[in-house]
């Protein structure tokens, strides 16, 4: 490969990449993927995975292209795309045949799919039709965008990011449950735009009651994103006359409950549009939340954001289920007498603290967000 060629293919798949960017919070269950086609120097056609996940986005482009230039002008073209193409009968046929149909002669992509019905098919598919395929570039970029897809293939629940908006002492509120605001507003946009790229959004029964929040997305152009609002209630104790209810039937709203919840409780918020679903319940009493993520993978949730609050933070961390922090500082005291970021976590001994990576820090006006990864032992 010459320097030309590897200086465009890292060009063009990171157009490819930044086009999956944009798709992330409404493709689940599927990936968002992107996919660019050129040919000698010129773009073709375009394409991103479309909300609900279909159609793929090797299709969007590839229509794209024919709309724009016919179907001649993708003889002899290269794709790039930021996944592996699908090699599965669906709704849709599979990418990597219609990519070989068009007279596309390469495909540049990143990693293998791992879901079970392509890992490897679409590229063999490619190859045993005659298109040059080579993979590996931006692989890492790659797998760290659709982590959530590989993460709910792999082990059967979403990524899960704890976002916390935290004092300099790491107060979340203060002792009389006052939290508006801790924050400046550029922190509270950037908080709509992880809700924008989530497909949930995850809060306890305290926050639920404290805040009565709506936690949509309120950030111009992204108005109509829609992430599933899940609250871990394990009584089922939401007021009937909560936002989240009242909206219930305009936004998906899950209410995970413990067994043996008040069954007119339960017929009422249905009613409303809500969904209540019964988890399993931990030794404690609280709902066991590796059996909550697990239900949530299961349904096809990849990205999921937890916003709170401090006893359920404490129990995702018991449980190791957080794979990111995203630690919102703001420069105010509040005292001990406030509420704690994370209630107690019963650690025996500092050695059994979970501890986390710096990953990046960013400046939000007067405010602090740093992202935190677990500590993988070298």
């Amino acid at each position: 490969m010459n320097a030309a060629t590897a200086e465009e293919d890292l060009a063009r798949m990171r157009d490819a990449l930044g086009l999956a960017r944009r798709g992330l919070g409404t493709t689940w269950p599927n990936p968002s993927v992107g996919c660019v086609i050129a040919r000698d120097g010129a773009t073709l056609g375009r394409g991103a995975t479309q909300p609900g996940g279909r159609p793929h986005a090797e299709q969007v482009a590839l229509a794209q292209a024919r709309a724009r230039y016919g179907a001649e002008a993708l003889r002899g073209a290269t794709a790039w795309v930021s996944l592996e193409p699908c090699a599965h009968h669906g709704r849709t046929p599979p990418c990597a045949d219609a990519l070989a149909k068009s007279g596309i002669a390469r495909v540049v992509s990143t990693v293998e799919d791992p879901d079970p019905r392509v890992r490897g098919r679409g590229f063999a598919a490619l190859r045993a039709a005659g298109v040059a395929v080579e993979t590996g570039i931006c692989a890492d970029e790659a797998r760290r965008l659709n982590e959530g897809f590989l993460l709910r293939l792999a082990e059967g629940r979403p990524h899960a990011t704890l976002k916390l908006a935290a004092s300099l002492d790491g107060r979340i509120a203060h002792e009389t449950g006052e939290s508006r605001w801790i924050t400046g507003p550029q922190a509270r946009a950037r908080v709509h735009l992880m809700r924008a790229r989530a497909d949930a959004v995850l809060i306890g029964a305290g926050a639920a009651r404290e805040d009565d929040p709506m936690l949509d997305v309120r950030l111009p152009g992204l108005e109509g994103r829609r992430p599933v609002r899940v609250v871990a209630d394990g009584g089922l104790s939401l007021s009937l006359m909560s936002r989240l209810a009242r909206s219930a039937g305009d936004a998906p709203l899950w209410l995970l409950h413990r067994p043996g919840v008040d069954p007119a409780r339960r017929a009422a918020l249905a009613g409303l549009g809500a969904r209540p679903v019964e988890i399993a319940a931990a030794r404690s009493g609280e709902i066991d939340m590796a059996a909550a993520l697990t239900f949530l993978g299961g349904e096809g949730l990849t990205r999921l954001i937890c916003e709170g609050g401090g006893r359920i933070a404490a129990a995702l961390l018991r449980a190791g289920l957080v794979d990111e922090i995203a630690w919102f500082s703001a420069g105010v005291a509040i005292g001990a007498e406030g509420l704690p970021a994370v209630a107690h976590l019963a650690l025996p001994d500092l050695a059994a603290a979970p501890r986390f990576a710096l990953d990046r820090v960013e400046t939000l006006g007067e405010d602090v967000l740093s992202l935190w990864r677990p500590r993988t032992e070298a």
